[in-house]
């Protein structure tokens, strides 16, 4: 995923300047896609437009680490790994990794969940199947959907983003 995401590798270390989620507009080398205003505003019409996009995951990933709460999609992106799991070995194994590192109590990057879902997801994972992690995943996603997402819209990091993708626009178009 890091030589994926090469022009997002330089990372700002106040996270006041969220401008190199585009490449400079200079830069005409193949490894770094261009945004236009369309991709970056289309972000803006619905969670799932932002996670489906590798730039627009990339961008909420470092807005949430900048607030310490990073933990909620690493979290949701291990559950959609385990989903394509097929093998049941590595299925129990990936389920032991995602439970110590994210539902347990006192786990080192606990997500936010009531102790109904923690417990219902413990017994589930007794037993893993591909669906164990899906109750707890849908309440993440929708905490982060209702929650950071929004801020994360109303974000300065977000509109560097659309201005940066607005001007690269318009100096292609003249």
């Amino acid at each position: 995923m890091k030589t994926r995401l090469g022009c997002l590798s330089k990372k700002s270390d106040s996270y006041s300047d969220f401008s190199e989620f585009l490449p400079p507009a200079h830069e005409t080398t193949a490894r770094c896609l261009k945004l236009s205003t369309d991709e970056v505003v289309r972000w803006s019409e619905s969670f799932d437009h932002l996670l489906a996009h590798k730039y627009g995951l990339a961008a909420f990933r470092t807005f949430l680490k900048s607030e310490f709460s990073d933990e909620n999609i690493e979290f949701w992106m291990a559950c959609e790994e385990y989903k394509k799991i097929k093998s049941s070995t590595k299925l129990v194994s990936k389920a032991n990794k995602i439970f110590k590192e994210f539902i347990e109590v006192q786990s080192p990057r606990e997500v936010n969940i009531d102790y109904r879902t923690r417990e219902k997801t413990k017994l589930s994972l007794s037993d893993p199947t591909p669906t164990s992690l899906n109750e707890v995943q849908g309440k993440i996603y929708s905490l982060m959907e209702k929650d950071s997402y929004p801020r994360f819209l109303r974000s300065k990091m977000y509109q560097n983003i659309v201005n940066r993708a607005h001007a690269q626009g318009q100096r292609r178009s003249v």
